[in-house]
């Protein structure tokens, strides 16, 4: 490569921004809309689809979620479901990554839409079990197929119930499905 011909192309590219017009947003009065997603700062927890398994914890790569559980007595015809004492995710040192929503095998937790949580203190960051359960059911379409399927966006206020959030509806087969798999080919 000739001396000096990567200086000219980045020269070429500063000329051709230069004439563009800047789009600039006057915020917080103005908004840019926001892709639905968008993983953001906060996280939306359904504790009704949460077992405790703690798998969430364990595959986050920064290990910045504590979850403390008892035995609770609870489904233990399906498997046991755990009483959480603690779930906090500190999220000042949280890369937003994803990786505890794709390792939740309930569908349990998912990544937020927010981005406006600023603090002065750093232990300030921390999302606590009832911020969890007092924050809004507005999550991210990132990684769930099942919300961008039915054109959800957390942008327009809708909540997601409980029900409505896990991806059983579209990838567990119906009951006559395994009837015909388990009994009927048998």
């Amino acid at each position: 490569m000739p001396f000096g011909l990567g200086i000219a192309k980045g020269m070429m590219v500063t000329l051709r921004n230069l004439a563009r017009k800047p789009v600039t947003v006057q915020y917080p009065e103005q908004r840019v809309t926001q892709n639905p997603r968008f993983r953001g700062e906060d996280f939306v927890w359904y504790e009704e689809r949460c077992t405790g398994c703690a798998s969430c914890a364990k595959y986050c790569p920064q290990g910045i979620i504590k979850i403390v559980t008892s035995p609770s007595g609870e489904q233990t015809q399906e498997g046991e479901k755990y009483k959480l004492e603690t779930f906090d995710i500190e999220i000042a040192r949280c890369m937003f990554c994803g990786l505890c929503v794709e390792a939740c095998p309930y569908d349990a937790l998912h990544m937020g839409t927010g981005f406006e949580r600023a603090m002065p203190r750093k232990s300030d960051l921390v999302i606590t079990v009832d911020e969890l359960r007092a924050s809004a059911k507005r999550p991210s379409t990132w990684f769930r197929p099942q919300l961008q399927d039915r054109g959800y966006d957390p942008a327009s206020g809708e909540e997601v119930s409980w029900q409505d959030a896990g991806r059983e509806a579209t990838v567990a087969p119906t009951y006559d499905d395994m009837l015909k798999r388990w009994v009927e080919k048998r």
